[in-house]
């Protein structure tokens, strides 16, 4: 009961992104299947073996409309996490990308990928893509065309178009479905989709999400037979207390207790910490060159887990490719957009209502229906990019990600705590020591989460005013100030130590005069939005890949050296009488594992004696360079 409960949990929180409580999540999903009787009044339901070239069957199943007065496009989601309920007479409370979608009618088909679930074959995860392949060579290109070519010769009232879709690792599939080749397939809308795993989810710049520790579980046990019940269990950690579990278990090597060496991804971890051949073999950006179907990248600009993914995969797409293609990102954290709720709130902050109603109505069914359904060579009527505001809270489209209209400006590190769009030629520095032992929180919050989402919009005054995190922040500001793009850090620091973690984190301060703040019921209770420091980004860089991610190297003590860091793009306007703060800092914990501070080659072999607290040093000619969009 524990194990299908934490399979349902897993299923909510990839696909509907429900509230982090495991229970909660739980009775969501189960509620809906009990209501919920569309699906079946209204499709009837096949699950069959499609044979791929190697003899490998997967398991698929199909959902097609009872009206068969008219045919219809086939929406493909390929999926490592079931396509349960399983059986001919079980339904799925819903199917398809949205309700839209869905009452209008379209093949609906589900396939559990190679290796996963009730499919045959060996599980290998983020599968390489093999460019050029002979023979019986598979990978998940040549399956998603082998079942595509099945679809549309076996499934009655197709009209022969087909279009995939996914949210996280689905959307990795979705992404991968583009390279198939298959002149069937029109239209693809990868979403969240992972790009690499070496910066996306578990690793970002070389650091281990320590936070997603648990999560090794759902890729890391192979089974050795297609099965409909879990093979899989998670580590009970046995406190509510993540943090205190984490500071109690390192270094990293006390939980080698609770997995073995039989969870594969976990090893897969633990052994390959720089990015070699491993890693770069499994990326799927590297490949987006050519791309025939139009695609359409779906990310949320709040997501902790996939932002590196949908962003560079739209870049990639549109620097390689002459197909449509498209972008959109919305207040949303992890698969938000398919979730079906009035009020969008991430953590504290409400961005309005019926935002992901508005995407599946307005954006999302009318792109699979122009190229499923109507004129693919027409107008889509549909925005290059269609992005919204953070700060202001609205839809904004463009003709270009980033804007045309968007230019570089750097702001600079200065003495007491300033930010400034001018250096100060003074040499100085800004100090703190770090100390694995006691780090930096990334939330405030005392609880077990699965995967860490609602940090991402968190209020860091906690953070801004301990000693060990500095800040560097403007005036106020006298306009409006709109970042639309990426962001670089350029930092030149110093250590008395030999390794470093850097953490960058840009944040917007509220106006402190009450009359102004105007708290909702979303906010927690020990909060007010008055001087609220909304976090808009943040990311990690392991130091020692400062200058290679292949070829780590320490640092020399006591030496100033050069660190860069790229932040995510964001999508946001610091309004009148707020301020930017940049805040700095070595450790972000759990999120990221505890850099010990003294260079080893491979931290997850590092020692208890390797810990150690170190002085850091920032450098007032440290900058940071925003995208800034003109008036």
């Amino acid at each position: 009961m524990i194990k299908r409960i934490f399979i349902l949990t897993l299923i909510a929180i990839t696909f509907t992104n429900c509230k982090e409580t495991p229970t909660t999540n739980t009775d969501v999903v189960e509620v809906a299947v009990v209501e919920n009787t569309y699906v079946k009044d209204n499709y009837t339901k096949k699950e069959v073996m499609i044979e791929m070239r190697d003899g490998i069957k997967l398991h698929t199943t199909i959902y097609s409309p009872k009206d068969t007065s008219k045919s219809y496009p086939v929406l493909l989601k390929r999926t490592p996490y079931s396509c349960r309920p399983y059986g001919e007479t079980e339904f799925s409370s819903k199917v398809g990308p949205n309700k839209y979608l869905m009452e209008e009618g379209n093949i609906m088909v589900y396939q559990d990928v190679r290796g996963r679930w009730n499919s045959e074959g060996v599980y290998d995860n983020m599968r390489a893509f093999i460019p050029n392949k002979t023979g019986n060579q598979i990978d998940e290109a040549s399956d998603t065309y082998d079942t595509i070519e099945w679809l549309i010769n076996n499934v009655e009232h197709t009209n022969g178009n087909v279009g995939t879709y996914g949210i996280s690792y689905p959307g990795f599939y979705a992404t991968y479905s583009v390279l198939s080749g298959h002149p069937a397939l029109k239209a693809a809308s990868p979403q969240a989709c992972i790009g690499d795993f070496y910066f996306d989810d578990f690793i970002h710049n070389g650091a281990f999400l320590l936070s997603y520790w648990r999560a090794t579980s759902v890729f890391g046990y192979m089974k050795d037979k297609p099965t409909k019940e879990a093979w899989y269990e998670f580590p009970d950690i046995g406190t509510e207390d993540q943090y205190q579990f984490f500071v109690d278990n390192m270094p990293l090597s006390k939980l080698d207790g609770y997995y073995g060496e039989d969870n594969v991804f976990m090893e897969q971890i633990k052994t390959h910490p720089n990015y070699d051949e491993f890693w770069q073999s499994r990326g799927i950006i590297q490949h987006l060159k050519d791309i025939k179907p139009a695609t359409m990248i779906v990310g949320g600009l709040f997501d902790a887990e996939d932002l590196y993914g949908p962003f560079n995969t739209y870049s990639s797409i549109e620097e390689n490719s002459n197909n449509y293609n498209s972008v959109v990102f919305g207040p949303w954290s992890h698969g938000d957009w398919a979730r079906a709720k009035d009020r969008q709130v991430i953590g504290n902050i409400h961005f309005g209502d019926n935002i992901s109603d508005y995407f599946q109505k307005e954006i999302e069914t009318p792109f699979f229906n122009h190229f499923l359904k109507g004129d693919a060579n027409g107008n889509t009527k549909l925005p290059e990019a269609h992005m919204f505001d953070t700060g202001k809270k609205e839809w904004v489209s463009f003709d270009a990600w980033p804007p045309a209209n968007a230019s570089k400006k750097s702001y600079f590190m200065q003495p007491y705590q300033k930010l400034t769009q001018k250096a100060n030629r003074m040499i100085a520095t800004s100090n703190f020591v770090s100390d694995p032992r006691k780090p930096v929180p990334y939330s405030e919050d005392v609880k077990v989460v699965f995967t860490p989402r609602k940090f991402m919009t968190d209020d860091q005054r906690f953070a801004a005013r301990r000693p060990d995190v500095l800040i560097f922040e403007t005036e106020v500001l006298e306009d409006d100030t709109t970042l639309a793009g990426d962001i670089l850090a350029k930092l030149n620091v110093s250590t008395t130590g030999t390794a470093a973690d850097w953490i960058v984190k840009v944040v917007d301060v509220f106006p402190a005069d009450t009359e102004t703040a105007e708290d909702n019921e979303d906010i927690q209770d020990h909060l007010k939005l008055s001087n609220y420091h909304m976090l808009i980004r943040s990311e990690v860089l392991r130091g020692r890949f400062r200058n290679s991610m292949t070829t780590p190297e320490p640092f020399v003590p006591n030496q100033k050296t050069g660190v860069n860091l790229k932040l995510q793009d964001v999508f946001h306007t610091f309004k009148k009488g707020h301020k930017i703060q940049v805040q700095v800092q070595s450790t972000f914990f759990p999120y990221i594992d505890a850099n010990p501070q003294t260079y080893v080659d491979n931290i997850f072999e590092a020692k208890e004696e390797d810990f150690k607290a170190q002085t850091h040093k920032v450098f007032n000619d440290s900058s940071i360079e925003f995208t800034i969009l003109q008036n």
